[in-house]
């Protein structure tokens, strides 16, 4: 049986998720998976260099940290499964974004973690780097994972949204009628403000299962600030990450209203998640609601994300066939397989792209 591998770790930097996957008949089959933290000190220089606050050497020798972390996890998955080595034909690495700038005069996207090393390392083909050629014909170069939402996820009888409630949030409308295409874009931060704000209050990387936002109140003044953000009412195609939704953002507009209690500005942060999506999403009473990410832990968001959308169906991925935490994943396994394949890995009407294209750079084994 031919399978593929698909690594990713996400905006939140707060792991490295992979797993092994065959794909049959528009079908996933999961053998393995694997979520590998990375090591403390390493978190903390990727965070740092995602602010701008790391020089030439430091983002060089991340690189090949990060690309041997995948390479680790990699084989750690291969291990597990039981597969020969031999009957893998290729690694999607999706890398660690440090930079995602896709306006301005030049745009660009970063993604490190070498993928010669996860190739040298594993001795299997790797394919990486798959912004750029989207942006290069003219697109976001994100969200990428709405290609895979559309070939495994779509229903001719449901509309459906799948919600990635990651660092950062985005949505891909999956329209039951074959007569309209599928969109998606980010609609704004999910679990990157609220990480932050609980590194930089508590000490502590996240908060577990929103325990501490539900100590909060959420602030409407501020909540109504911070919905002022240009981002949110701009028209897709667009996409987002740390570069506009960061702590200093957090900090400047706190700093316009004193005197808030820290466990109310984490209420609020996690509110503007729920309501940034609710404010973005298809209008349809008819909607099957599937979400994936780390934010499907956060019982607290979920709750209020339901009590938000009462007229749609709120559920997990896993219904659909894969686990929460493993779509995006799974989703640069099928986009290797795309790339190797030969064949088209982005949605132009979701990334803005002038046209169909070929993602990644391939390593060969």
């Amino acid at each position: 049986m031919e399978a593929w591998i698909g690594i990713m770790s996400g905006t939140s930097m707060d792991g490295i998720d992979a797993v092994l996957v065959s794909f049959q008949n528009n079908s996933v089959q999961i053998h393995t998976s694997r979520t590998a933290p990375y090591p403390d000190p390493v978190r903390h220089r990727l965070l740092a260099a995602s602010q701008n606050q790391a020089d030439p050497d430091e983002i060089g020798e991340l690189d090949t940290l990060v690309g041997t972390l995948f390479a680790q996890v990699a084989d750690e998955v291969i291990s597990a499964s039981g597969f020969n080595p031999a009957a893998i034909r290729g690694i999607g690495s999706h890398g660690q974004t440090l930079r995602h700038q896709p306006s301005g005069p030049a745009p660009f996207s970063i993604q490190i973690g070498n993928p010669s090393v996860v190739s040298e390392a594993t001795g299997i083909t790797t394919v990486a780097d798959f912004r750029r050629r989207d942006m290069a014909a003219g697109g976001q170069g994100a969200p990428l994972v709405p290609a895979f939402h559309k070939a495994f996820f779509s229903s001719e009888t449901e509309n459906r949204c799948i919600l990635n409630l990651g660092g950062i949030a985005n949505i891909t409308w999956l329209p039951a009628s074959g007569n309209l295409p599928a969109t998606g874009f980010d609609t704004g931060p999910a679990n990157a403000l609220m990480d932050a704000w609980c590194l930089d209050q508590t000490g502590l990387p996240f908060d577990s299962d929103g325990h501490w936002a539900s100590e909060g109140h959420v602030n409407q003044d501020l909540l109504n600030d911070m919905l002022s953000d240009a981002y949110f009412a701009k028209a897709p195609p667009k996409s987002t990450g740390k570069e506009r939704f960061n702590l200093e953002w957090v900090k400047t507009l706190v700093s316009r209203h004193p005197d808030i209690a820290t466990e109310d500005i984490q209420r609020t942060l996690l509110q503007l998640t729920v309501a940034s999506v609710v404010k973005q999403l298809p209008q349809t009473g008819d909607l099957g609601i599937y979400v994936c990410g780390g934010g499907a832990r956060n019982p607290l968001l979920m709750s209020e994300l339901g009590k938000a959308l009462p007229q749609a169906r709120l559920t997990l991925t896993s219904e659909l066939g894969v686990d929460p935490q493993m779509v995006e994943p799974v989703a640069f396994a099928w986009l290797a397989k795309q790339a190797i394949e030969g064949k088209p890995g982005n949605l132009p009407d979701v990334t803005g792209a002038a046209g169909p294209r070929i993602l990644g750079a391939i390593y060969p084994a």
